[in-house]
């Protein structure tokens, strides 16, 4: 691949990674409209390890203060102290149990039905019937009135929730962070927490999508600077979308995407 279509596929996947309108379905169309040969290959790899960077850069104060708050907890569980009581001293423990919990429905439904919706990627119909269906989601979060999203805290149930939810974007067309974000909106989660949660989530989604799909031999036939270029402009892009995401989020401003997916939904239908 030459730099160029490296450079283009890093800002097409450092945007729709992280703004809610389908990395999945941003890909059908590229291939289709633009004629692209099986781009899947430099997405599975350098720009996923790109947008990656982005989330552990973004969230760097949540992950630092997750990782020492765990090894904390651990430490109290170790000298058989009261775990009930003290574990409300480790809220970002917490939310590590709580990532780790959702995040086991995201892999169960990626191992069972993943083969079944990658076929789906040669049917720019279903995508574009998938975005609208994103677009809705997205135009749903117009209707949860602010005094609903209190909770500060994710909980058993909801984690399971958003990690099925996560699953479900597996299906081409359907946005990650819109099905993650939304969801924890309708459970009531604080917006700024739904937004924390849905992109930390995205971190072991991630490092296992990427894990299960590297391949060095890979890397050479797609060259050296464009692997890299493909890391360095999804790490930019995406650390900009990330910023516009939660910016947006924080306003309960979500539904401004909807109008997108929609239009998207239509071209991938009617022109491609």
């Amino acid at each position: 691949m030459d730099i160029e279509q490296t450079v283009f596929l890093g800002i097409i996947q450092g945007l729709t990674e992280f703004l809610p309108i389908s990395s999945s379905g941003h890909l059908v169309i590229c291939q289709h409209l633009i004629g692209l040969k099986n781009p899947e290959l430099l997405l599975d790899i350098s720009l996923h390890i790109g947008t990656l960077l982005a989330v552990l850069i973004f969230f760097r104060a949540d992950i630092k203060m997750m990782i020492t708050e765990s090894i904390g907890l651990v430490g109290t569980v170790f000298r058989e102290r009261n775990l009930i009581s003290e574990i409300q001293r480790f809220p970002h423990a917490t939310l590590t149990l709580w990532i780790l919990i959702g995040t086991i429905p995201t892999a169960l439904i990626g191992v069972i039905f993943s083969s079944f919706f990658q076929k789906m990627f040669g049917s720019p119909f279903f995508v574009g019937f998938m975005l609208i269906v994103t677009g809705a989601i997205l135009g749903a979060s117009r209707l949860i009135p602010d005094y609903f999203t209190k909770k500060k805290q994710v909980g058993l149930i909801l984690s399971i929730a958003i990690g099925i939810a996560q699953g479900a974007a597996i299906i081409p067309g359907i946005s990650r962070s819109g099905a993650t974000i939304v969801c924890g909106l309708f459970c009531g989660l604080n917006r700024d927490l739904a937004g924390r949660f849905s992109f930390l989530l995205s971190i072991p989604a991630i490092i296992g999508a990427t894990v299960l799909t590297f391949d060095t031999s890979k890397i050479t036939e797609i060259g050296y600077i464009p692997f890299l270029a493909g890391i360095l402009v999804s790490f930019l892009v995406g650390l900009m979308a990330l910023k516009i995401t939660m910016n947006m989020l924080r306003k309960g401003n979500l539904f401004y995407f909807a109008p997108y997916c929609f239009l998207a939904g239509i071209v991938a239908i009617f022109i491609i």
